[in-house]
């Protein structure tokens, strides 16, 4: 109660993005003073082996991450392990430091609970993440910590031609391997303008194929996960669920921002206003859902799927698992519901169960 009625409303008369920072920067001091770190570890964790998920080869302490988006530079994932979350998702990042989209790239839709963004994956690029994550596994931690598995979400940078970016992908795989836990192919976002066109069957196979055989050369391979589109139709779909088989990735991502409109209950003219990028938060939930059981059903659940699109209370998470999810991802409902939604869904999962 406190969150919502006293400090969302204060962070949300500041720019979306600058509070972004502010966050990230708060994290990193609060979590720098001795003994925070334990207090918030034991109110947000939900210790118990029903909440387990053995998935690709990992195990997840409960089925609830932060998706790609919000860590984009690997500053903060460690920071948000204590707000009970199994595994964060890093980036997406480049090979090359970007800047991304002019500002403003980022705008809030208080109405629908909503978020369009059209940020153009700006980031440190890979060696920088690198860095960082190199330097947390070599950090010592106190006993009762719990390290996050982390996921590494790769896209091309902006002025990659498509038909280079598969270079693009094999240089953050082979520059992020020895620090992630597993990847996601980012080749969904809508915000970089020619990236929709790497969707296409070929380019995927291409692209899945030439990482799949640098990961099979591996003594251990890292799972391999594809983020795709809520705007996909059913054909498209389909052929996602033929390029799984035929590439033998470990999982699906469902789903990323949407381009569509329709979806939005009261926020419609000033989503007109703001134009162009991707939709998150509650606007997205039901098209991630049938995107999430389309997929499930009609593969006859044969790979992990990972469900993120408008989970912003435990019900709408306890949807997704429902509909085929095997896990599930937060981004905007950590924004509009609090950083303990976490701790929530997980307290509903085990009185599920």
């Amino acid at each position: 109660m406190m969150y919502s009625s006293i400090i969302r409303p204060v962070l949300f008369l500041v720019s979306p993005e600058r509070v972004h920072h502010w966050v990230v920067g708060l994290l990193k001091l609060v979590f720098a003073i001795p003994g925070i770190a334990y207090v918030v570890r034991r109110y947000s964790t939900v210790n118990d082996k029903r909440l387990q998920r053995n998935l690709f080869g990992l195990r997840f302490e409960n089925p609830v991450g932060i998706a790609a988006g919000f860590d984009k530079n690997a500053h903060v994932f460690a920071e948000l392990a204590n707000f009970g979350f199994s595994h964060i998702e890093v980036g997406t990042v480049t090979p090359k430091a970007q800047p991304g989209n002019p500002k403003p790239r980022l705008f809030r839709l208080k109405n629908d609970q909503a978020l369009i963004n059209r940020m153009g994956f700006n980031n440190n690029g890979l060696e920088a993440m690198a860095n960082r994550l190199r330097e947390w596994r070599n950090k010592q931690y106190s006993s009762d910590f719990i390290r996050p598995i982390i996921g590494g979400n790769i896209g091309k940078n902006t002025l990659t031609p498509n038909s280079e970016a598969v270079e693009d992908y094999v240089a953050n795989f082979k520059g992020l391997f020895e620090h992630v836990d597993y990847f996601v192919v980012n080749v969904s976002c809508p915000n970089i303008s020619d990236l929709k066109e790497l969707q296409d069957q070929d380019a995927l196979l291409n692209i899945l194929n030439r990482i799949q055989e640098i990961n099979h050369s591996k003594p251990v391979s890292r799972p391999v996960l594809l983020k795709v589109s809520p705007d996909l139709n059913n054909r498209q779909l389909d052929e996602i669920i033929q390029i799984v088989k035929e590439t033998g990735i470990d999982g699906v991502v469902a789903t990323n921002t949407s381009i569509t409109r329709h979806t939005l209950a009261k926020d419609q003219l000033k989503a007109q206003e703001i134009g162009q990028g991707g939709l998150s938060g509650k606007p997205l939930r039901d098209r991630s859902t049938e995107v999430i059981r389309y997929l499930a059903e009609k593969s006859g659940k044969a790979f992990p799927i990972i469900g993120v699109g408008g989970i912003m209370t435990p019900e709408d998470a306890i949807e997704k698992l429902e509909a085929g999810a095997d896990l599930v991802q937060i981004y905007t409902g950590f924004i509009y519901s609090g950083p303990f939604l976490a701790r929530k869904i997980n307290k509903m999962i085990l009185k599920k169960l």
